[in-house]
C-alpha cells in the first residue's frame, strides 16, 4: 500500500505524443495526476477521460500536469485518445502489470468482449488516480476494484483551491499502531 508523503514507485512510459515520460522528472508546479485506466475495451474509461481532457487546461492553471496511463499498446492507446478528442491530456501506454501492482492497482482477467464490442486483454489494471507532488511523494489516492464510482474531476479542481490556498497537507500519512 502506498502512504502519503512517501515516495511512489517510479512510472517511465512511453506517450503518444509528448515522448518519454518520467514523472521524477515531470516538474509540475503543484502536482502530477496520474490517472491508471483499464484501457480501449472500456466504455467507462473513456467518458472518464473525456471528462479529464476538457478539465486538464483547468488542473494547469492550478500548477496540476496531467497523464492517462494504462497497459494497453500503442495502437489502442491512440484509438482511445482519438475516441475521447485529446488535445491536452497526456497519454502513455505500455504500462508493465508488475508496476501496476506496486501502485496498488488491482488486476483483472479478460471476460472477452465488452459491451463495446473491444476484446479485453487477457490481464489489465483496474483504475486509479493519484496526485503525486514534484518531489515525488504521494498527496492523493483513490484505488477501484471495478470501473465504477470514480473520483469526480470537477470536484478535485475546486479541492485543488481550498488546498494550494490553505497549504493543506497530505492526509493518511500514518502508520504506526492503533
Amino acid at each position: 500500500m502506498l502512504t502519503p508523503r512517501q515516495a511512489v514507485p517510479t512510472l517511465r512510459v512511453s506517450t503518444l505524443e509528448h515522448g518519454s515520460f518520467d514523472l521524477g522528472n515531470d516538474q509540475a508546479e503543484f502536482a502530477t495526476l496520474v490517472v491508471f485506466y483499464r484501457g480501449l475495451h472500456c466504455p467507462i474509461c473513456a467518458t472518464y477521460l473525456k471528462e479529464l481532457e476538457r478539465l486538464t487546461p483547468e488542473f494547469a492553471e492550478r500548477g496540476v500536469k496531467t497523464i492517462a496511463v494504462s497497459s494497453d499498446g500503442e495502437e489502442r492507446t491512440k484509438q482511445m485518445a482519438e475516441k475521447i478528442g485529446a488535445h491536452s491530456l497526456r497519454f502513455g501506454y505500455g504500462l508493465p502489470l508488475s508496476l501496476a501492482k506496486e501502485w496498488g492497482l488491482y488486476i483483472s482477467t479478460s471476460r472477452g468482449t465488452t459491451s463495446i464490442g473491444i476484446e479485453e486483454p487477457a490481464l489489465f489494471s483496474e483504475p486509479g488516480v493519484f496526485l503525486v507532488k514534484p518531489d515525488g511523494t504521494l498527496y492523493f489516492a483513490s484505488v477501484q476494484t471495478m470501473p465504477f464510482v470514480r473520483p469526480h474531476f470537477k470536484e478535485m479542481v475546486g479541492a485543488l483551491d481550498f488546498v494550494i490556498k490553505n497549504e493543506y497537507p497530505a492526509r493518511g500519512e500514518y502508520t504506526g499502531a492503533v
